[in-house]
Parts: structure tokens; C-alpha cells; sequence
């Protein structure tokens, strides 16, 4: 009887196992994680590719997203998420310890800040955050770099960032680094975005960007993108300079009518002769 009673709950144990698994398993999300060739992952919810660039939305109603150069992307995989528990009611949650949490941070508004302390170009900052990691914050690489600019715990650690996955530190400690590391070569970018990646040591034992291909590749990145930032607004800037001069041009042209219009009229009324309006021609 007891062998048998014993084979029962065994029974019953292992049918129990089966069903929370199928239950969980119908119950988990399929996230999408997106593998970058330089060994970073991009969690998100679904993506689209648009030719050389590929497009991560980091919520099911497209409202966020991060842009991705198609090359940079090595593959995407699939991970089993378990769904967030429901929320607590206010009351018990007021008898629980609170735990820290990173809140929502605006990156723009934090690399503007970063850049303005240590007198970088906002979109510098932002094009190393770019090629670093795709604007995640909760990055991790495989020699153990962590956030937005990829600081490792020892350059963090220097820098007085306690916590590299706060977006505010992460950027205000990879920019004071990037900083300090144009005045050590004399604000060269490309060396000091060699050493960025690569180490001051390396820099200076091969006199220049090391011969590594993961650098030089880090290194056109940056400047590729951080270039074609530069030629966007030049180009912008010069054409709202074209748009003003002809409004200007088209204001001034017009003027001589109105005041030509005007005047004969007020003239006549008062029985004088028309005056000639003197108007200077349009500069």
C-alpha cells in the first residue's frame, strides 16, 4: 500500500510540474533581443528594416524607438519573458520597503548638460553613445562595459560614477573621460577616440589608431556619423540664410508700390501736389 500511495503522489507531483509549465510558458512573452556585431544586445519589442538602417521599437505602440545601422546587427533571438506581476494596492505597498529605481531620463537632455559642463559638442557625445550602445542604458559588452557609454567598472570606479547604469552619471562620467582624453592628444578626435576604445596605452605604443579592426571600425563610425550630423546642419542652416534673403529681397521689392499707393492719395485729398516718394533699392 505505501509503495503504491508513493507512486500516486508521485504521479500526481510530476502532472502538477507539467501543467505550471505549460500554464507559465503560455503565459511568457516572446522578447526580441537584436545582437549587434560588437557583441552588444538591444531588447525591444519588434523592429523593421529600412535598407541600411533598421529600426528597434522599444514598445508595441511605436511610440519609442532607436535606429540601428542594418550592417551593425548581427542577428536577433527570441527570449521568454515572464509577465510582470500586477501591481500591489496602495496599501500594501506602504508597508514595504521602497526600492531604488532608475527613473525615466531624458538622454537628450542629459548629453546636452554633460556636453555643456565638460565643452563637447552634443552631438559628439552623441554619436560615441551611438556607436557604444545604441542608446541603452542597461548595455552590458563582453568585457564587462556597462551603459550608455560603455564605462568599465575600473574607469568608472576613477571617474566617481557609482552607478553606471544611471543614464545622468554614465554621461556625465564618458564625458569628462572623452574630455580629459582630447586634451592628452591635443584634441585630436581620432586618437582620442582610439583611446576611448581601445586604451591611451595602445594609442601610444603604436604612435596612432592601434591596428586593431574593431578600432579603426569604432573609430570611421563615429566620425561617419558625427560628419554627416555636421553636413545636415550646415546644409539646413544655409538654406533657412537663402530663405530669409529672399523674404527680405520679396519685402523690399514690394515696398515701393505700397508707399507709392498711399501717398498720392492723402495728397490729393488735401489738394496739394503728389509728393515723389524717395525709396532705397533692395540690398
Amino acid at each position: 500500500m505505501n509503495g503504491i500511495a508513493h507512486r500516486s503522489a508521485h504521479i500526481l507531483g510530476a502532472l502538477f510540474c507539467a501543467v505550471a509549465i505549460l500554464v507559465l510558458t503560455r503565459l511568457a512573452v516572446a522578447a526580441d533581443i537584436a545582437v549587434l556585431t560588437n557583441g552588444f544586445t538591444i531588447p525591444h519589442d519588434h523592429h523593421i528594416v529600412m535598407g541600411s538602417t533598421t529600426r528597434l521599437f522599444l514598445s508595441t505602440d511605436d511610440s519609442s524607438f532607436t535606429d540601428v545601422a542594418t550592417e551593425e546587427i548581427a542577428g536577433f533571438e527570441k527570449e521568454l519573458v515572464l509577465p510582470t506581476p500586477p501591481t500591489p494596492p496602495a496599501s500594501s505597498q506602504r508597508s514595504r520597503t521602497p526600492v531604488p529605481a532608475h527613473s525615466t531620463t531624458d538622454v537628450n537632455q542629459v548629453v546636452n548638460s554633460a556636453s555643456a559642463t565638460y565643452h563637447l559638442d552634443p552631438d559628439l557625445v552623441n554619436s560615441v553613445i551611438h556607436a557604444e550602445s545604441g542608446f541603452n542604458s542597461h548595455a552590458v559588452s563582453p568585457k564587462g562595459a556597462q551603459g550608455l557609454m560603455q564605462l568599465m567598472p575600473s574607469t568608472a570606479s576613477a571617474l566617481g560614477v557609482n552607478d553606471a547604469f544611471d543614464p545622468k552619471a554614465n554621461v556625465n562620467g564618458g564625458s569628462q573621460y572623452l574630455r580629459e582624453l582630447l586634451e592628452r592628444y591635443n584634441f585630436d578626435l581620432v586618437k582620442a577616440l582610439a583611446a576611448y576604445n581601445a586604451g591611451p596605452q595602445r594609442v601610444e605604443q603604436y604612435k596612432g589608431v592601434p591596428p586593431f579592426h574593431e578600432t579603426r571600425a569604432y573609430v570611421a563610425r563615429i566620425v561617419h556619423d558625427y560628419n554627416k550630423k555636421k553636413i545636415a546642419q550646415e546644409r539646413a542652416a544655409a538654406l533657412a540664410q537663402k530663405e530669409t534673403k529672399a523674404q527680405k529681397a520679396n519685402a523690399a521689392s514690394a515696398a515701393p508700390a505700397h508707399v507709392n499707393a498711399s501717398r498720392p492719395k492723402r495728397a490729393a485729398a488735401s489738394g496739394a501736389k503728389p509728393a515723389v516718394a524717395a525709396v532705397s533699392p533692395p540690398r
